[in-house]
C-alpha cells in the first residue's frame, strides 16, 4: 500500500469554494496560540447510538465538553444531524412512503425538537444557541453567502453558540449541499475556523475496512489526498445518516484548502473533543494546506479582475501602506466602476498612483454615499451598515 503521508494532491472542483473561502471574515479568526475558532460536526449515528432516537445522556456530555471549550475562550459552532431521527422519534415511528416529501415533513417536525434539544441541554450551562439553516443557494449566491458570514460572526462575537443543520424541510437535489459533513466545511469557511472536528461512529480512517479486516490500521496523520485514498472511505455504518467516510474524506480536503485544520473522531469516546482540541492523538488528522489569509491575498491578486476603483486621501494612504490598517470610509475620495459587495476593487492615491487590491464590504454606490464620512455616521447616511470598515486590513494586499 502507498504511503499515506507521501500521497499527491489532486486539485479539482474547488475554485468555487476556495473563492468563498478567500472572502471569508478573518475576524474571528485568532493565533493558534489563543483562542480559536473550532466547528464540531456531530453525525445522526453520535447523537443516536446507532440507536432510532436521540440519546439525550451522550449528547450532554457533548455539550459539557462544548462549555468547557467556551470557559477557555474558544468559540465554538455545532453543525448537527439529526433532524429527521428526531422527527420520526417525535412521531413515533410513523409508516411514510419513501419520498422527498416524506424527508421533508420529518425534517419539519425534527427541526425544532432539535433545536429545542440543543437549547435547553445548553441552558444547563448557561450558553445560548441560535439556529442557523442552510442550503447550498444561501453558499453559492454572493449577497446571501456574506449575509450568511455575517450573521455566524455576529453570533459568536456575542456569545452565542451557533447551530448549523441544511434546511431539509425546503431543499431540493438542486439546491441541497447533499451532507452534513461538507456543510461544515463549508461552515467553517464562513467562520474562518481554525479546527472541525468531523465525530462519527468511527475511531477514524483506517488503512482498511475495519469491519471486515483485522490488520486495518487508523491512520493517524494525513498531508496529502488522491484516489489512493479516497479508496480507503467506506460507507456510512449505522445508514442512519447520509454521509459516510467519503463525504468526511471530501469535507477533509475542502476545508484544509482554506486552513483549517481536519480531525475525523469516535464521538463516543470519552473527552474526545476537549481532546482534539488539546492536540492530543486521537483520529485522524488532517493537516491545512496554507493558512486561509495566505491564500485569500493571493487569491485578491491573481483572481477576478477588479470591478472598480476607491480612490482616497493621504491620510489614508499613510495608514494603509505604513500602518497596515484598515481602509476607513472617512479616507476614500471617489468610487469609479460599478461592484457589489464582496467584490475586488483597486485603490488608488489622489496621485493615480495603484497602491493596493481590496474586497469591499460595500457596493460602489454605498461607498459613493458614505465617502468622507466618519464610521460611526454610516448607519445614519445608508440606514444600515456591515461594520465600521470599507475594507478590512485581512481583505486588502498592498502592491
Amino acid at each position: 500500500m502507498a504511503d499515506i503521508n507521501s500521497l499527491n494532491v489532486q486539485k479539482t472542483g474547488l475554485a468555487a469554494t476556495r473563492s468563498e473561502s478567500e472572502q471569508g471574515n478573518q475576524a474571528v479568526k485568532q493565533s493558534s496560540s489563543g483562542s480559536q475558532t473550532i466547528v464540531v460536526k456531530l453525525g445522526t449515528s453520535v447523537l443516536t447510538g446507532g440507536t432510532l432516537q436521540l440519546d439525550r445522556a451522550h449528547m450532554v456530555e457533548l455539550v459539557r465538553q462544548c462549555a468547557l471549550l467556551r470557559r477557555q475562550g474558544h468559540k465554538v459552532i455545532i453543525v448537527t444531524s439529526g433532524a429527521i431521527a428526531a422527527g420520526r422519534e417525535h412521531l413515533g415511528y410513523p409508516e411514510l412512503p419513501k419520498t422527498m416529501a416524506s424527508k421533508q415533513l420529518l425534517a419539519a417536525v425534527g427541526q425544532s425538537r432539535l433545536i429545542q434539544e440543543w437549547e435547553s441541554l445548553f441552558g444547563i450551562y448557561g450558553l445560548h444557541v441560535g439556529q442557523m439553516l442552510l442550503t447550498r443557494a444561501d453558499l453559492d449566491d454572493r449577497e446571501r453567502y456574506l449575509n450568511a458570514r455575517d450573521m455566524i460572526v455576529a453570533l459568536l462575537d456575542n456569545g452565542i453558540i451557533p447551530v448549523v443543520n441544511e434546511n431539509d424541510a425546503v431543499a431540493t437535489t438542486e439546491i441541497k449541499v447533499g451532507d452534513n459533513d461538507n456543510l461544515s466545511a463549508l461552515v467553517g469557511i464562513l467562520a474562518s475556523a481554525d479546527k472541525l472536528l468531523l465525530l462519527t461512529d468511527q475511531p477514524g480512517l483506517f488503512t482498511a475496512d475495519p469491519r471486515n479486516n483485522p490488520d486495518a490500521e487508523l491512520i493517524r496523520e494525513v498531508h496529502t489526498i488522491d484516489e489512493t485514498l479516497r479508496k480507503l472511505a467506506g460507507g456510512s455504518v449505522g445508514g442512519l445518516g447520509t454521509g459516510g467516510m467519503a463525504t468526511k474524506l471530501q469535507a477533509a480536503d475542502v476545508a484544509r484548502r482554506a486552513g483549517i485544520e481536519v480531525i475525523i473522531a469516535a464521538g463516543s469516546r470519552t473527552d474526545v473533543i476537549a481532546d482534539l482540541v488539546k492536540g492530543e492523538s486521537v483520529g485522524t488528522r488532517f493537516l491545512p494546506l496554507e493558512s486561509p489569509l495566505e491564500s485569500r491575498k493571493r487569491w485578491i491578486l491573481a483572481g477576478p479582475p477588479p470591478a472598480g476603483d476607491i480612490v482616497i486621501d493621504d491620510g489614508a494612504v499613510a495608514a494603509v501602506q505604513q500602518r497596515g490598517s484598515s481602509l476607513l470610509s472617512k479616507g476614500i475620495t471617489r468610487v469609479s466602476g460599478e461592484f457589489e459587495r464582496g467584490e475586488v476593487a483597486r485603490i488608488f492615491s489622489s496621485k493615480g498612483e495603484l497602491l493596493a487590491r481590496g474586497i469591499s464590504r460595500y457596493s460602489s454606490a454605498d461607498l459613493a454615499k458614505i465617502a468622507g464620512k466618519h464610521s460611526q455616521d454610516i448607519h445614519k447616511v445608508l440606514g444600515y451598515e456591515y461594520g465600521p470598515v470599507a475594507v478590512h486590513r485581512d481583505d486588502l494586499v498592498v502592491i
